[in-house]
């Protein structure tokens, strides 16, 4: 049987979450936590909102996620992130022990893979999910900040 739950879906729902973020003038990155096709937790960036620099879009999700779960590991989740996350997300992420993270656009700049981060050894990791449709968004965001200055 097939469901209608794959990646594609998922990441669709993290979309959401990222113009969620692009309408509050957050960098629009989103996620969605998923554990047996049940999404348990939602984010997307609230760094200018809460005037926090760890407020990312992965830092809520995995908060939420672990409070749903009643717990610290998010073992047996996965986690659909638009954008590739960060060192800072990506250690965190190593800490929860997530089963699986999927990202839509690569950040040859600022992500974990250009810093050398590590998650952790059981962490599956699949990139470039609706890899267009979540970079044009970042660029359209960053064209219009550019704009506006």
């Amino acid at each position: 049987m097939i469901s209608p739950f794959d990646d594609t879906y998922f990441m669709k729902k993290a979309l959401e979450e990222a113009e969620v973020a692009y309408d509050k003038g957050e960098i629009p990155v989103g996620v969605v936590v998923v554990i047996n096709d049940r999404i348990i937790a939602r984010g997307h960036n609230l760094t200018e909102t809460l005037n926090d620099v760890t407020a990312h879009a992965e830092m809520q999700a995995i908060t939420a996620a672990a409070s749903f779960l009643g717990g610290k590991y998010l073992q047996n989740c996965t986690m659909y992130i638009t954008l590739e996350p960060c060192q800072m997300c990506a250690g965190a992420l190593y800490w929860s022990q997530i089963s699986k993270i999927v990202f839509g656009a690569s950040d040859p700049q600022r992500g974990y893979r250009k810093n050398g981060v590590q998650l952790h050894p059981k962490t599956k990791v699949v990139s470039g999910i609706m890899e267009e449709d979540c970079g044009d968004l970042l660029k359209r965001f960053f064209i219009e900040k550019r704009n506006l200055n």
